[in-house]
C-alpha cells in the first residue's frame, strides 16, 4: 500500500474515558520503584501512558501482538512497529481516582527512506480532559520499519551529567510494564518471536518505559521543578537485561537535556522546559 492509499486514515479519531484508578497506579508505582499514589495525588509524568488502554480481543490481535492494524492505525503491510518518539504538553497535573477522557486522531502519515529501507511515520495527537480542563496534549510518533536487522550500537557519545540514575530492565520488569500498559507486542516478552522474527538478540525495552525513567531520573534530581514540555526520542533500542542508566544536565533557566546511555552512547534523548 502506498502513502496515498492511506490518506484516508488521517483524521479518524476516537475517546476513551477512564477513571485514573489508584490500585493501576499503585502497580505503576511497584513497577517503576515509586512510592503508591493516593486518590487525589498527582499523577507522575508520563504515567498516563498506562491509562485510557486499547482492550481488543485475542481474535483482534495482529501477528506482533499489538492490535491488528487497519482500523483507527492504517494496515502498515507487514512492517515491523516501533516507538519513535513524540512531544508531550503537561498543562495540568491529572488526579489519581478522578475520571477523565482522551481523546485520539491521526494528524500525518508519511513515507521516509531510512539506511535500512523505508520507513513509514503515524503521527497520533492525543488530547486529555479531566475536569472539564484539558491537561495533557501530545503527539507521538510511531514508524513502521520494513524488516531489516536493527541498530543496535550507539555512535553518539554520552554528555557530562549533572545526574545519573541506573536501571536494570529485567524481564520481570518488563513483562510488568507490559502488563500495566496492557502492551501485548510480544517483542517485549516472546524471546523466540524477538529473536527470530524481528532479529533483535533479547527482550526489546519499553521505548516509553524508558522515557518514564528519563523523566523519573529528572524529577528525582529536581523534586520542586514543575515539567511543562516533554520532546522525546528513541536512537537506538536497548535490550535486557543488560542495564542501562537514565542521565541529564540543566542547560539554561526552565530547560534540561535528559537521555538513557548505555557503554557510554546515547540510546534515547530528550529535552525538557520546566518551571520551579
Amino acid at each position: 500500500m502506498t502513502t496515498s492509499d492511506l490518506s484516508a486514515w488521517v483524521g479518524r479519531s476516537k475517546t476513551v474515558s477512564d477513571r485514573l484508578d489508584p490500585n493501576h497506579a499503585a502497580s505503576i508505582a511497584v513497577t517503576l520503584g515509586q512510592a503508591k499514589p493516593g486518590v487525589g495525588s498527582d499523577l507522575a509524568p508520563l504515567w498516563h501512558w498506562a491509562y485510557f488502554l486499547e482492550t481488543v480481543p485475542l481474535s483482534e490481535t495482529g501477528r506482533d501482538g499489538h492490535p491488528a492494524r487497519g482500523s483507527f492505525l492504517p494496515p502498515a503491510d507487514n512492517r515491523n512497529r516501533m516507538w519513535a518518539g513524540g512531544r508531550v504538553n503537561f498543562l495540568g497535573a491529572l488526579k489519581v481516582g478522578v475520571e477523565a477522557e482522551k481523546t485520539s486522531t491521526v494528524t500525518a502519515i508519511k513515507e521516509k527512506q531510512g539506511r535500512t529501507g523505508s520507513l513509514l511515520f503515524v503521527t497520533v495527537k492525543h488530547d486529555i480532559v479531566q475536569n472539564g480542563k484539558l491537561l495533557i496534549s501530545e503527539e507521538q510518533d510511531i514508524v513502521y520499519r520494513e524488516p531489516s536487522p536493527p541498530k543496535l550500537i550507539g555512535s553518539e557519545p554520552a554528555p557530562v551529567s549533572q545526574w545519573i540514575y541506573p536501571v536494570n530492565p529485567t524481564e520481570v520488569m518488563l513483562f510488568r510494564y507490559s502488563a500495566v500498559t496492557f502492551n501485548s507486542h510480544r517483542i517485549h516478552y516472546d524471546y523466540p518471536y524477538v529473536t527470530q522474527t524481528e532479529g533483535y538478540p533479547g527482550l526489546v525495552v519499553h521505548g516509553p518505559l524508558i522515557a518514564t525513567m528519563m523523566c523519573q531520573g529528572f524529577t528525582q534530581a529536581n523534586p520542586q521543578a514543575r515539567m511543562k514540555h516533554l520532546a522525546y526520542r528513541g536512537l537506538r533500542p536497548l535490550i535486557s537485561p543488560a542495564p542501562f542508566d537514565v542521565a541529564g544536565i540543566i542547560q539554561d533557566n526552565g530547560q534540561a537535556l535528559v537521555w538513557a546511555q548505555q557503554d557510554g552512547t546515547l540510546a534515547h534523548q530528550a529535552e525538557i522546559q520546566f518551571d520551579i
